[in-house]
């Protein structure tokens, strides 16, 4: 490590902390259970039901109440619905990393990410996620920033560069010093518009407000009128006049209606929950019925950074000074590379076989190619077709030309697979 880099010292890391400078993201937007029973409950539609539901209740005819189930399952499923949606959406976190190791008082530390604070000097190596929007301060890697952007490429970062949170380092090592902490940094600004609570402008809901406010300028005079006219003129038994009273008076409330919407609501929801589609609402299923659209960035979607050796054909491998195998192998074994190439090398060059390293280039995804020589062992470079042959694709072994058409034409046909 370079002497200059000392990092934060105690007292710097405390000053931090009492001025708020720490990587600690704010509560979530989203609605509390407390909200959600609340919204879900005291509606004025359920009002007029328990009203009614009570009035019958007095005069003990509890048959007549079954109608009370109904506003109970609609209240249920609703809560649930919005409970479960809100419950994955607080699962939804680019940042997964929980450790972190960091500079202090010249001193390597492993601290959770929460502690990070404003001017901490982080250390970055292969695997890691990046915490905290930096830059980098000395070293070189590179990072991919598909949970970020979408684009599954490699970018190579040198001092000065910019690291964005949330992104990871897929080589290299370098030290970045925090310039970026908890609300603010770039990662933490996205989860954080995913997990802002919306109000859903949904016509079906508000056709049903409409009705309930109409009622609800009615209903109350109607049914005193009715139940005036019944006890007082028709000198109907009290229980008879509430009964029918009541009666008259749900007829004007949907109750039914609003079960039937919900049930079809509940339906959609559940065949989306089976392809892993996340619905926070139970009316965005009637959003989701008006798109007509949809616009899909398929770049590392439907493509998994994950390779495999399928198949190894030679040109001209006597002149190696080993078999191909025991040269690959080698290879494997005596380079640092942590790209899904080299991965897949290492998977298939199994062994312990290895020779003394003369020198060795790392892959870097601008040169597209990485090589190391043996002492008295030759070398072996490997990469992309076009950046080891001379001039162009004509160049190329014929083979070689056939199976990239086919890797091309493989991958056209599973797009066309998924689309179809």
């Amino acid at each position: 490590m370079d002497e200059k880099i000392e990092g934060l010292t105690d007292k710097e890391v405390q000053e931090q902390i009492e001025l708020g400078n720490i990587n600690k993201s704010q509560e979530s937007k989203l609605k509390t259970t407390k909200q959600i029973i609340f919204d879900n409950v005291f509606t004025l539609f359920n009002l007029y039901n328990l009203i009614i539901a009570i009035a019958l209740l007095c005069v003990k005819a509890y048959t007549n109440t079954f109608f009370f189930l109904i506003i109970t399952v609609n209240v249920i499923i609703g809560i649930v619905q919005e409970i479960h949606g809100r419950n994955l959406v607080k699962k939804l976190s680019i940042l997964n990393a929980s450790k972190a190791t960091v500079i202090r008082n010249g001193k390597e530390q492993k601290i959770d990410i929460e502690e990070i604070v404003l001017g901490d000097v982080i250390l970055l190596s292969q695997g890691d996620q990046i915490p905290s929007d930096s830059y980098v301060l000395e070293g070189e890697v590179e990072v991919n920033e598909a949970l970020l952007t979408g684009e599954s490429d490699l970018i190579l970062k040198s001092k000065e560069d910019k690291l964005l949170s949330g992104s990871y380092v897929t080589s290299g090592k370098c030290y970045a010093k925090v310039e970026k902490v908890g609300e603010d940094n770039f990662a933490n600004s996205i989860i954080s518009a995913t997990k802002k609570y919306k109000e859903n402008n949904s016509e079906l809901i508000n056709s049903m407000k409409k009705v309930t406010k109409f009622t609800s300028f009615v209903i109350i005079p109607v049914g005193i009128i009715l139940f005036i006219q019944a006890y007082f003129y028709r000198e109907a038994e009290l229980a008879q006049a509430v009964v029918a009273t009541a009666a008259a008076l749900l007829g004007m409330l949907p109750k039914g209606l609003v079960l039937l919407i919900t049930i079809a609501l509940e339906s959609g929801v559940i065949k989306l929950a089976k392809k892993d589609v996340l619905v926070q609402e139970l009316y965005s299923i009637e959003s989701l019925a008006h798109i007509d659209t949809i616009c899909l960035d398929k770049t590392g979607t439907i493509t998994q950074g994950e390779m495999r050796v399928s198949e190894i054909k030679t040109y001209n491998d006597k002149i190696l000074p080993h078999s191909f195998n025991d040269m690959m192998t080698a290879f494997v074994n005596g380079m640092d590379d942590n790209n899904a190439t080299f991965h897949a090398f290492k998977k298939y060059f199994k062994g312990d076989n290895s020779f003394e390293i003369a020198d060795k280039v790392a892959f870097s995804s601008e040169r597209k190619w990485s090589s190391i020589s043996f002492k008295n062992e030759g070398s072996i470079v490997v990469g992309a077709p076009e950046r080891l042959f001379d001039k162009s694709k004509d160049d190329m072994p014929e083979d070689i030309n056939e199976l990239q058409k086919k890797r091309k034409k493989s991958f056209r046909d599973s797009i066309y697979k998924i689309n179809n």
